[in-house]
């Protein structure tokens, strides 16, 4: 049996007693740390706290091991109870798709543990769940490539009065170029966007574009740790924004759509204040 556990967005008392059960029958327990993190993550002792909690020896699974070397986790399921955590919910990630419609190709039974993700836990702002339209990713640009495919399903959430969860890219155990020009890998450090870099990036596509899907006097909701008892919650406009320090990750952003008054009443529980933006804006001036 394959068990793919959700753990939740907070800390490792997130998982259900579901999940925890599940974990603690298994005889290889694998964890996904490449598509998100727990909000202390796994490098600062966060690993031990999950084994001390669920009572079973954790096995790091980066993109590597998940996407090329899948059949490592998914054969000793033929014969034994396997569990594969995911931070969030199983299904936030395609990857996760991928590695039930390979288990079920080879004939290992599935069984899904669903927990809280990012999905819906943007609902804490107000804005209305099914007043969202198409979910984007954001990449991060560099000096050759710079991506705005995604910049048309804004567009056209705009058009339909959609708000527009934007994921913000997450850089885990990637390979340098240089080091794939040598054929040996190298790893890059760790990079988490953040809101702010988000939002630059926005409005050098908008400008590029001279198309009006939005611009820096438009409404956004930008989150950090969400999920997390330090989760940090901002509305305003997308440049007020640029001026907040949303501190460590993760952070996702949100663009307004049109808006109902009740929506409208939770937002301002969020706002910035019109004082602190002056003072800030005169400390940079």
């Amino acid at each position: 049996m394959l068990y793919i556990i959700g753990l939740g967005l907070g800390n490792e008392k997130d998982i259900t007693l579901r999940g925890l059960e599940a974990v603690q029958k298994c005889d290889h327990v694998y964890m996904e740390a490449y598509t998100s993190l727990l909000s202390f993550g796994l490098s600062t002792g966060g690993l031990s706290t999950l084994e001390k909690l669920y009572g079973k020896p954790i096995i790091i699974a980066d993109r590597e091991m998940v996407e090329e070397k899948a059949d490592d986790i998914l054969l000793p399921a033929l014969t034994s109870d396997v569990a594969f955590l995911v931070v969030g919910d199983p299904f936030g990630a395609t990857t996760h798709t991928d590695l039930v419609v390979r288990a079920k190709t080879l004939g290992i039974d599935v069984e899904v543990v669903h927990n809280a993700s990012v999905m819906n836990a943007v609902g804490v702002c107000g804005l209305q769940l099914y007043r969202y339209g198409e979910t984007v990713s954001i990449p991060f640009f560099t000096d050759t490539w710079r991506p705005d495919s995604f910049y048309e399903r804004i567009k056209k959430n705009r058009d339909l009065g959609l708000h527009t969860l934007c994921l913000l890219d997450i850089k885990v155990k990637e390979p340098s170029l240089e080091s794939l020009s040598r054929g040996k890998k190298n790893y890059e450090p760790p990079r988490y966007m953040t809101i702010n870099t988000a939002i630059e990036q926005l409005l050098e596509i908008e400008q590029n574009r001279g198309e009006s899907a939005y611009d820096e006097d438009t409404s956004c909701v930008g989150f950090a740790r969400l999920g997390s008892a330090d989760q940090m919650i901002v509305a305003g406009t997308m440049r007020q924004l640029l001026a907040v320090d949303f501190g460590t990750p993760l952070h996702c952003l949100v663009i307004v759509g049109d808006t109902h008054p009740l929506e409208d009443e939770m937002l301002d529980l969020y706002k910035l204040e019109r004082d602190s933006l002056d003072k800030k804006d005169n400390r940079s001036a």
